[in-house]
């Protein structure tokens, strides 16, 4: 596949007096067929009053229709001048600033890098193309360096990646667990380069089109010792209870996809449906957020975890052990 772009045709005027160089400009603009794609006019110095035309054309104009329109402007052909410019492979200058992201034990790269990068226990392959997740962005990074630190203390054997994007972390978790993790998307170009992605790097992915995590694969392999959520803050908070419900007794859940202004009221919605913050790392702006199950996991639908060794009054209260009253009450007897 050729990624050079096609040339263009610049055009640059020599000095001009400001009346002269606004006439070419509207001349290039507006007068010619086909016009110029964009025209410039630049002052050349502070202190003295001239300035250059500078034009860009996809298609040249031609060249008599712009001689005539340079008489017509009081100007000799020789005010204006071609530019060479030289070709650029735009995909490869792209590639070149996609430099790898190295987070605890995982290293991220591109194809382009493949052979050329430091050495890492767990290096994976992502080019950069229709999904999200190159490693580059404060979320990617968050998420990998929290499952880095999860995994010091353990490999979890179940895990999910609830909007996997390119499959980045998926493919982190299955290569450092040695376990098979499931992966979903709701995009099924998300989807396909997941599965790609897995393949390229020998990774034990089982990727399938979901919203959130309501397919039936995916609720089938609960409970899950590790949960991955990459997406945006509302979608994190609407699936708080599901999430509850699928994560195994003391699971853990990585949160990221929202701004450090909303770290309070996803954290909320997680902490009343049975889950503790244990950390929290900001990158840019990007909040990801590591929470635990506490309690046991709620068998029904609708159930919520409630905190071990308390009791129910006669009324149908909750009564914490040792009569203490519990959070909700505290923050209603504070509030009023």
């Amino acid at each position: 596949m050729n990624t050079i772009s096609p040339t263009p045709l610049v055009l640059r005027s020599r000095p001009l007096d400001r009346h002269a160089a606004a006439t070419l400009a509207t001349l290039l603009e507006s007068l010619l067929w086909p016009p110029a794609d964009a025209v410039t006019v630049l002052q050349g110095d502070a202190q003295a009053d001239w300035w250059t035309v500078e034009a860009i054309f996809t298609t040249p104009p031609d060249e008599s229709e712009l001689a005539h329109g340079l008489e017509t402007a009081g100007l000799d052909a020789a005010a204006l001048a071609a530019v060479t410019l030289p070709e650029v492979d735009w995909v490869r200058a792209t590639l070149a600033r996609l430099t790898p992201v190295k987070a605890g034990r995982f290293l991220v790269h591109g194809s382009h890098d493949r052979g050329h990068h430091p050495p890492a226990s767990v290096a994976i392959e992502i080019d950069a193309g229709t999904a999200f997740g190159t490693g580059h962005h404060g979320t990617t990074l968050g998420c990998l360096i929290a499952l880095d630190a999860i995994l010091k203390q353990g490999r979890p054997r179940r895990v999910l990646d609830i909007g996997s994007g390119t499959g980045v972390l998926a493919i982190a978790a299955a290569l450092a667990c040695h376990a098979m993790v499931m992966a979903s998307d709701i995009d099924p170009e998300a989807v396909r380069v997941t599965r790609d992605n897995a393949r390229l790097n020998g990774a034990r992915v089982t990727a399938g089109r979901a919203a959130g995590a309501e397919a039936p694969a995916v609720r089938a392999q609960a409970p899950y010792r590790l949960i991955l959520a990459n997406i945006l803050a509302r979608p994190l908070v609407s699936m708080a209870g599901r999430l509850r419900r699928m994560s195994a007794a003391g699971g853990t859940v990585v949160l990221s996809g929202l701004q450090i202004d909303q770290e309070r009221w996803v954290t909320a919605a997680y902490r009343g449906h049975g889950f503790r913050l244990v950390r929290r790392i900001r990158i840019d702006g990007w909040s990801t957020l590591v929470l635990q199950a506490i309690g046991s996991r709620p068998s029904g639908r609708g159930a919520r975890p409630r905190p071990c060794g308390g009791s129910r009054s006669a009324a149908g209260r909750y009564r914490p052990a040792g009569g203490h009253p519990g959070p909700r009450a505290r923050a209603r007897r504070a509030t009023g």
